[in-house]
C-alpha cells in the first residue's frame, strides 16, 4: 500500500526525478533497506529514497518539505538517535567516491564512504585520515559528531580536519559550507551533528602516518584495579604521540573470540604511538617489567591494520551505548568502575566499559572554534551492553544509570555525542556543548531549518 499520506502520482513523479531508488512499506526490499547498523533500533520509516546523487538527495527534501514528511539521513547506519519512524529516509551509501590529493594532503570523501575506504586509498601516498577505531563506520557521521580515534592526541579530531562540507539544506538547496563561505554552518557543523544540513561529501586533512606501534596488553580481571591505577601513573607524562585507552571487557564464549577469552573478563590497555617504533617498545616495556600479562599483542603495524586494537564488531549489533567524561581517574572512581564493569557471575550486564585518553591536540584547539564542546576533558567513558531481547533493555539502561549515578563526583557532567544514541542523546544534547556554544548552534539552526525538518540527528532545536 501507499503511505496514507501520499499519492501514487506524487510518489511517481518523484521517482522520475531522480536516478536513485524510491522504496515503499509494501517493496520487498522495504526491511532490508530500513534496518540501522544497530538491530536494537527498529524504524518504519514512511518512505526511503535510495540516494545515486547530490541532486537526488536536494530532491528528496523538497519532497519531504512538500509533503510535510520528517527528513532522517543514513549511510552506514551507526548512531541513530531518533529512529525513522514516518519519515522519509534518505540513504546515502551509494554516494560513494574517494579522491586523494597527495600533494595538498587531502580527501575529499562522499556521504556513504566508510573510513576504511578512505584509509587504504591514503596509504598509497603515505598518508592517513583521522579515523575512529573501526573502519567500518561512516566518516561523515562520525566526524560531524567529533571524531576521537587512535592518532587524536598528536592530530585531533576527525571534525577539526575538515576543511569545506558540500551540503543540501533542509529548504533544498545545495551549499558549499567553510570557513569563507557560509562560515556560521561550517562552525556549527563541526561537532553539531547532521541536523543542520545534510552533508553530500567532505575535504579532510591527510597525515603523514603509515607504521604504527599498537595493540592490547590482557590482564585477569582480577587484577583491574591494579592495572587500572598503575595506568594512571604511565599516562601522566604520556607523549601526545600515543593515544591510549584502558578497557574491562566480559567476554561472551563465541567462536568470534579467541578460545584463551572465550566467556572470561579480562582488563585491556589499549594503545596506538606513532612515533619510533623504538620508543613505542620502551613504553610498553614498563608494563612488562611491572606484571607479566596474559598476552602482550603490541606490535608495529602498517596503519591499514589499525582496526585490529579495538577489533570492533564488523557486522550488525543489538546493542546499547552510553557514555560520560571523567574528570580523573580517583581511587574512589576506579573502585567503582571496576564493582560495575566486572561481571562476576553475570553481575554486570557490560560487555564493555573503556576508558579513553583525551587531552593533547584536542584540548589545543581553541574552545569555541567550532561547536564541539568538552575539549578540556581528560578521559572519556563509554560502556556497552548487548541486547538480547528487547525485553532487556529497561534493567540494562537502569544499570548503566545507577552505576553513572555513583560515578557522579567524579564526572565532569558532559558527554560525548558519538557515544550516546536514542532516548539519552536527545535529553543531554546540551551536555555535549559549551552552554555559549549551544545558544550558537540553536541560532543557526533556527535560521538554516526553522521548521526543524531534520529532526532525526542531534537533537538541535530551532528558536
Amino acid at each position: 500500500m501507499w503511505p496514507t499520506t501520499l499519492t501514487k502520482s506524487s510518489l511517481e513523479e518523484l521517482q522520475a526525478r531522480i536516478q536513485g531508488a524510491v522504496v515503499l512499506p509494501d517493496d520487498a526490499n522495504y526491511d532490508e533497506t530500513r534496518k540501522a547498523w544497530n538491530l536494537a533500533v527498529e524504524q518504519r520509516p514512511a518512505m526511503i529514497v535510495v540516494a545515486e546523487s547530490a541532486s537526488d538527495v536536494a530532491e528528496a527534501v523538497r519532497f519531504a518539505r512538500q509533503e510535510e514528511l520528517s527528513i532522517a539521513v543514513q549511510s552506514t547506519g551507526h548512531g541513530v538517535v531518533r529512529p525513522a519512524d514516518d519519515a522519509l529516509l534518505i540513504i546515502t551509501s551509494n554516494l560513494n567516491r574517494v579522491r586523494i590529493d597527495p600533494e595538498a594532503r587531502t580527501a575529499w570523501i562522499e556521504a556513504g564512504v566508510k573510513w576504511g575506504q578512505v584509509l587504504e586509498k591514503a596509504q598509497e601516498f603515505g598518508l592517513a585520515p583521522l579515523l575512529g577505531s573501526s573502519p567500518g563506520v561512516g566518516a561523515v557521521g562520525y566526524t560531524l559528531g567529533g571524531g576521537m580515534g587512535w592518532l587524536a592526541r598528536k592530530y585531533g579530531l576527525s571534525t577539526d580536519s575538515v576543511r569545506c562540507f558540500e551540503v543540501v539544506t533542509a529548504d533544498g538547496r545545495m551549499l558549499r559550507v567553510s570557513d569563507t563561505e557560509n562560515s556560521d554552518l561550517f562552525w556549527g557543523m563541526r561537532g553539531g551533528g547532521g541536523s543542520l544540513a545534510i552533508v553530500i561529501g567532505m575535504e579532510v586533512q591527510l597525515y603523514p602516518v603509515t607504521t604504527v606501534y599498537g595493540g592490547n596488553l590482557i590482564y585477569p580481571a582480577d587484577m583491574a584495579k591494579e592495572v587500572i591505577t598503575f595506568y594512571r601513573d604511565w599516562i601522566a607524562d604520556a607523549p601526545e604521540e600515543l593515544t591510549s585507552s584502558f578497557a574491562i571487557m566480559n567476554l561472551p564464549p563465541i567462536p568470534d573470540i579467541p578460545e584463551f577469552l572465550r566467556g572470561k573478563s579480562v582488563v585491556m590497555i589499549r594503545g596506538c604511538y606513532i612515533g619510533p617504533v623504538e620508543t613505542g617498545e620502551t613504553l610498553i616495556q614498563k608494563w612488562l617489567d611491572w606484571k607479566a600479562p596474559i598476552a602482550n599483542l603490541f606490535h608495529a603495524m602498517p596503519f591499514t591494520e589499525v582496526g585490529t586494537i579495538s577489533n570492533d564488531p564488523k557486522g550488525p549489533v543489538s546493542g546499547i551505548s552510553s557514555g560520560a567524561w571523567v574528570r580523573e581517574l580517583t581511587d574512589e572512581a576506579i573502585d567503582l568502575m571496576v564493582q560495575y564493569a566486572v561481571s562476576r557471575n553475570g553481575s554486570s550486564p557490560l560487555v564493555s566499559t573503556e576508558v579513553r585518553h583525551a587531552g593533547g591536540a584536542i584540548a589545543r584547539v581553541d574552545r569555541n572554534a567550532n561547536a564541539y564542546g568538552n575539549r578540556d576533558a581528560r578521559h572519556i567513558m563509554q560502556m556497552i551492553a548487548m541486547l538480547p531481547t528487547p525485553e532487556a533493555r529497561s534493567s540494562i539502561e537502569q544499570y548503566i544509570a545507577r552505576f553513572k549515578n555513583e560515578l557522579q563526583p567524579y564526572l565532569t557532567g558532559g558527554v560525548y555525542m558519538n557515544f550516546l544514541e536514542g532516548k539519552e542523546s536527545r535529553e543531554r544534547v546540551k551536555d555535549g556543548y559549551l552552554e555559549e556554544n549551544f545558544r550558537r548552534l540553536t541560532e543557526i539552526k533556527t535560521q538554516y531549518d526553522p521548521d526543524n525538518f531534520l529532526s532525526h540527528s542531534f537533537n538541535i532545536r530551532p528558536r
